[in-house]
């Protein structure tokens, strides 16, 4: 036969209970979660229109913002307008030069990397014109090159020293604008681990350079995106997603490898709160909200 629990008893055991169920939240709070606002990558929205009509359908689709290229997006002024009427921010910049000749800035001819000093400038400028806190930049490749009327390879090393000349060049317009710069890993032979990032990052000794993150990209060079993002920790302004299959290549969202719970652990342990920009095939509204649900979904809302 159970003997009935003294007062002193009672009140202990009721004690310890209400300890667990406390401890129960406390503990999954220590769990931070990410606060992430939800964009997209303004050549996605696949319709004609006015930047206002573009951006009322940015909206209706459920994103908060979205990031432009620099130069290839005409009617700024038009754009912070929109923007101001909608409530969507245009939150970054994409240095289109670079994203399309990602030898801009670590080229052997002195004359294209001018062009490229230009080309990000430029880009700074147009990220205070309509707002956006980044530039996004792929800072070089590794690879042969013309040059001189030959093939000139181009390693590592002198992409990195190349880059870090022009990029400190752009610091005092970075400064000005009040711009970052922010560095991506993509397809390029250069910057395949996550502590070439920290070196290639705090190198410039500024705080106006830090890193783009995008799962997606670091996927097959072997170190799991969740890695890359607790190495870099605060350097990390901005953060993109689409869908990387070792088997299939490029997939869409959620279809992919990059360990979706893990990652979302690994943002919220370095305190990231910011944009998280869709970086995949645009469309109309049907393509858009496709792709909002597919964001929702590996992000955990």
């Amino acid at each position: 036969m159970t003997r009935p629990l003294g007062r002193r008893e009672f009140l202990k055991v009721s004690a310890a209970v209400s300890a667990a169920v406390v401890a129960g939240p406390i503990a999954l709070a220590d769990e931070k979660k990410p606060r992430l606002k939800k964009a997209v990558k303004y050549s996605m929205v696949g319709i004609e229109g006015s930047h206002r009509e573009k951006l009322e359908l940015v909206k209706k689709c459920g994103f908060l913002g979205v990031e432009i290229d620099s130069p290839g997006t005409a009617k700024l002024d038009e754009l912070v307008e929109a923007s101001k009427a909608t409530g969507v921010a245009v939150h970054g910049v994409i240095d289109s030069v670079h994203w399309n000749k990602t030898h801009a800035l670590s080229h052997p001819d002195p004359a294209v990397r001018a062009r490229g000093l230009a080309a990000l400038e430029g880009a700074l400028r147009d990220a205070k014109t309509v707002g956006a806190d980044t530039v996004l930049l792929v800072p070089g490749v590794v690879r042969e090159e013309e040059f001189e009327g030959k093939k000139q390879p181009v390693t590592y090393d002198e992409c990195y020293e190349r880059s870090q000349a022009e990029v400190k060049k752009a610091l005092p317009t970075a400064e000005k604008t009040g711009v970052k710069i922010a560095i991506e890993v993509v397809w390029n032979g250069f910057i395949t681990k996550p502590e070439q990032m920290v070196r290639y990052v705090d190198d410039f000794k500024s705080p106006w350079v830090a890193a783009y993150f995008d799962p997606s990209n670091v996927v097959k060079f072997g170190v799991p995106p969740a890695e890359w993002i607790r190495t870099l920790g605060k350097r990390m302004a901005k953060f993109d997603l689409k869908g990387y299959s070792k088997t299939r290549e490029w997939v869409a969202i959620g279809e992919g490898d990059e360990d979706w719970p893990e990652v979302l652990k690994a943002l919220g342990e370095v305190g990231y709160d910011g944009w998280a920009t869709a970086e995949v095939g645009g469309g109309g509204e049907d393509v858009l909200r496709k792709v909002k649900a597919q964001m929702d979904k590996v992000l955990g809302v």
